[in-house]
């Protein structure tokens, strides 16, 4: 029991590590108060397949997070704010960088209301491997779009291994939430994630006939071999695309015309992925992780049917809380392409990323 209680905290954290290393403030009448996040540097070199290889340096992944849990009539009760440094993307050039709100949430006993990680984020990321890669996490998944992970509004109802969401739609016009429902199922050493989507598309078609309900189901796996960890998951169904980051327009970040041809008809994608991670040593650690999603209908403008990107790092635990990372990714396509207002544009070609990150 206490070997799979500590893999289902490490599946959990895999995914959301920063909000499981805090440090405690103290009780303040009856509630705990902690803080709780990273400082992170960063140095990528861009070397795309067209253009002029580059570097850009940041501190911008830095993240602070609060959190207040008291216990109020036999209720458990918890309120969380993160924040990071990626409000104002502008230029590279630009040194002066506002915090941006990244999770705001409260939780009650099993409900969980407010902003962050969406349905699709649960029902996968836990079961992924590492990445460096800030923009690129979970591609060849249903939550692969960093866009939309962490919606304005979200709900969540957990009751043992189900999850029940109902999240702000992508679609502004939808009449209902976007919903997911999930089930983890846990052995003592693997742990297996099902996942059905459900949400309105628009399709632009004729008044009273301008959306169409698009459903997927995902699955995904960690499996738990001594040292080396394997992840896989699959998925592909109907409006799901915005959710992975790609479909019949590319990457088009929080544009949900990707599920939708030029006839307003819903496409379908398929992406799965698979990783493995080895523990070489107590302080060292490496993964190697392939991801891919494929839209069965693109624009007559798109060279590419497929995103595909494949990930390889090595991770040195320093000291407790301090990690040095390297990086090499390569993907077939631009991803996040930049605008007016953004510089956050991943090019089609390969990048290496050095990263040192610490803890609290």
């Amino acid at each position: 029991m206490m070997f799979k209680n500590r893999l289902a905290m490490a599946i959990f954290a895999a995914g959301i590590s920063t909000q499981v290393a805090a440090v405690e403030l103290g009780e303040f009448n009856g509630t705990k108060l902690s803080i709780g996040g990273y400082v992170k540097a960063e140095g990528i070199v861009d070397m795309p397949d067209e253009g002029d290889q580059d570097f850009e340096g940041s501190m911008r992944q830095t993240r602070l997070n609060f959190s207040a849990a008291k216990e109020v009539d036999g209720h458990k009760l918890k309120a969380f704010v993160e924040a990071d440094f990626w409000d104002n993307n502008t230029t590279p050039d630009d040194s002066t960088y506002a915090p941006r709100m990244r999770h705001a949430y409260i939780t009650v006993d099993n409900l969980t209301v407010g902003q962050t990680w969406n349905g699709q984020f649960f029902a996968n990321a836990p079961f992924d491997v590492e990445m460096l890669n800030f923009w690129g996490p979970g591609t060849g998944t249903i939550a692969g779009n960093g866009a939309v992970v962490r919606p304005d509004l979200v709900v969540h109802y957990t009751l043992g291994g189900l999850r029940l969401t109902a999240q702000d739609p992508v679609w502004s016009e939808a009449a209902y939430p976007d919903m997911v429902a999930a089930y983890t199922y846990r052995t003592s050493g693997h742990a297996f994630n099902l996942a059905v989507t459900g949400r309105e598309v628009g399709t632009g078609g004729a008044p009273g006939d301008d959306s169409e309900f698009g459903a997927a189901v995902s699955a995904a796996a960690k499996l738990q071999f001594a040292d080396t960890t394997l992840a896989l998951s699959a998925y592909t169904g109907e409006g799901a695309g915005v959710y992975a980051g790609w479909g019949y327009n590319g990457a088009r970040g929080a544009d949900q015309s990707v599920d939708v041809n030029d006839q307003g008809d819903l496409i379908t994608t398929t992406g799965f992925s698979a990783g493995v991670t080895q523990k070489f040593m107590d302080n060292l650690r490496g993964t190697v992780r392939y991801g891919q999603v494929e839209a069965d209908e693109v624009a007559a403008t798109m060279e590419e049917d497929t995103l595909k990107m494949v990930n390889v790092n090595l991770i040195y635990t320093y000291m407790p809380g301090l990690d040095f990372g390297i990086e090499w990714r390569d993907q077939n396509a631009a991803t996040r392409p930049p605008t007016a207002a953004s510089s956050s544009m991943r090019p089609e070609g390969q990048q290496v990323e050095i990263m040192a990150m610490y803890k609290f």
